[in-house]
Order: structure tokens, then sequence, then C-alpha cells
């Protein structure tokens, strides 16, 4: 199995208000994507992190084998979300995929 983690900071302009529909935006939409994505194990989004973390999101998920991560990248509907509910808002992403055993 690979996991697919990563950690986004949402863009400072945004008003705090704006970031939590950001937030509830992105996490609906990810984790809207469970069972349309072959290969796609598990998935979910982290939207509120203790007063300490320095970035504002997290996903965290898992694939059945590398392939299926590669697929899930280029797979539409996760573009379409990706593209129309996270990369408009977001100013920073750090990714770490690695393998994990069953």
């Amino acid at each position: 199995m690979v996991k697919h983690m990563i950690i986004w900071t949402l863009k400072d302009t945004l008003t705090a208000e704006e970031k939590a529909t950001v937030k509830q935006g992105i996490k609906e939409g990810l984790e809207g994507l469970a069972g349309k994505i072959p290969g796609l194990l598990d998935i979910r989004v982290q939207t509120e992190g203790l007063p300490g973390s320095n970035a504002d999101l997290l996903l965290d998920s898992t694939f059945a084998d590398e392939a299926s991560l590669k697929g899930y990248a280029v797979h539409p509907e996760h573009v379409a979300v990706a593209d129309g509910r996270v990369r408009p808002y977001t100013a920073v992403r750090s990714c770490i995929d690695y393998e994990i055993e069953d």
C-alpha cells in the first residue's frame, strides 16, 4: 500500500470566514472521491489543527499501490477538485508519498 499525505497553507489574503469556507469545500471535495477512483482505499482531510500548527489542512490518503496513486493524480474527478477547490486558495503545498506494509 502507498500513503499520500499533503499539508497545505491557505493564502494569507483570505479572511478567517473565507478560510473556513475553503477548508470545508476542500474536505467535501476530496473526501467525496471515496469509492470513485480505482485503488483509492481511504481518504481523509483534517481541517482543524491544534493552535501550535503552522499549516491549515492535511490530506491523509491510502492507495493500493503506486500505480493507483498515479491514476488518482490524473483522474478527471480528482483534477476537478484540485483545480476548482484546492489550487486557487493554497499558497504552500508539501507532499510525502511512501510505501506501507499491509
